[in-house]
């Protein structure tokens, strides 16, 4: 059981940089949107690009955030399973359970997908976002 419950501590950990890197990714891209309509309507002088650089700067980060966690998530599941391995070989334990890949890790891996979808979005102005 304990096992177990290391594995839901790491999704819960992985859930949490889920939810920090989709506040960055969604702040960032708002107001990277936001200034980008007020330039296209005037109302912003066209010089002005430090908001816009920094809703990207959020993104970027959010997106980065992601993917150190995921690498995080990743070899840490690793290193369980091979710790998980090493005392079934030595018989401490005897529940050979699989670990299947986390939905969290899946989401995870999504949520950076988008993400780079939008950084796309925002340096060349395409793809679904634009």
């Amino acid at each position: 059981m304990a096992f177990q419950r290391t594995r839901m501590g790491a999704d819960r950990t992985l859930m949490s940089v889920i939810r920090t890197s989709l506040s960055l990714i969604g702040f960032g891209f708002t107001i990277f949107q936001f200034f980008d309509r007020l330039r296209d309507s005037h109302v912003l002088a066209a010089g002005s690009a430090a908001p816009r650089n920094f809703g990207l700067a959020l993104v970027l980060l959010g997106v980065g955030m992601q993917a150190i966690g995921i690498i995080y998530h990743l070899n840490f599941m690793r290193e369980l399973r091979a710790e998980r391995s090493a005392l079934a070989a030595d018989g401490l334990i005897h529940g050979t359970s699989r670990y299947p890949v986390s939905l969290t890790l899946i989401v995870a891996v999504l949520l950076f997908m988008i993400g780079l979808l939008a950084i796309t979005s925002m340096i060349f102005n395409i793809g679904p976002f634009g």
